[in-house]
């Protein structure tokens, strides 16, 4: 093969790569902008319609005489949807509850079941054996690089709380905070 041969099939190649790249990704985009949602679901929807669009929850709980969904999604678990029902199993409303506001609702002494039934599984877990508790660690969406964190005892009760450093942020992976 010629030099101006080779050099005229990679310039091809050059020209159609981009446009490949814009043809997958709008059939990605195309993808989501379908894809059933936890928000997705009308308010009255059933639990049985739920978990059949949205599969198996990630927890159950019982809430104010009804049920409450979890469902984890997105990168590193930063988005957990909560969903509730109401007694007659009627979608009550759905919300993202990795934020801020909610973090900012755990107090000491609530219980380890009141805290998944508002934030659902943490993203880590890992036991702190010299003061005897556990520590929950939770993943948002935040311009900041933390995530929260609260502490459990022995007993399963909310000693403290607060927010640090992620670790899996590139800023600090990297060593350049």
């Amino acid at each position: 093969m010629t030099h101006a041969l080779a050099r005229s099939r990679r310039t091809r190649q050059q020209r159609l790569l981009p446009a490949a790249t814009v043809l997958a990704a709008a059939g990605l985009l195309g993808a989501c902008a379908t894809h059933q949602g936890p928000t997705a679901l009308a308010p009255g929807a059933t639990v049985s319609q739920a978990t059949s669009t949205l599969g198996t929850p990630t927890g159950r709980y019982t809430v104010n005489g009804g049920e409450r969904l979890e469902y984890a999604t997105g990168p590193m678990g930063r988005q957990t949807y909560m969903l509730d029902f109401d007694a007659q199993g009627k979608l009550v409303q759905s919300q993202q509850v990795l934020a801020e506001p909610r973090f900012n609702g755990i107090r000491s002494g609530m219980s380890r079941d009141d805290v998944l039934a508002t934030l659902g599984h943490p993203s880590d877990t890992r036991p702190l054996p010299v003061q005897h508790q556990t520590l929950w660690s939770y993943r948002y969406q935040s311009p900041f690089c933390q995530w929260f964190q609260v502490s459990l005892d022995a007993s399963g009760k909310v000693v403290d709380t607060g927010y640090a450093p992620d670790p899996h942020c590139e800023e600090y992976e990297s060593g350049t905070q």
